[in-house]
């Protein structure tokens, strides 16, 4: 899965596989999380938010686990 760099301060990068909708994100502390059954406009609206983070924690954080 290709890594796309992103601005923010607790986001490093993200990556979408539009085929599995498996979407990772990678954190500054280095940690990868993968989330499942994540639709492209959820992963499209991350790439686009002013803030990633609270997008994150708004729309994906405990809703596509594995």
């Amino acid at each position: 899965m290709q890594m796309i760099p992103v601005s923010s301060s607790a986001i490093s990068s993200v990556g979408y596989d539009p085929e599995t909708q498996k979407m990772q994100i990678k954190f500054k502390q280095g940690r990868i999380y993968s989330f499942c059954r994540v639709p492209q406009h959820v992963f499209n609206g991350l790439l686009s938010a002013s803030s990633k983070g609270e997008y994150y924690s708004t729309y994906i954080r405990d809703k596509y686990q594995c």
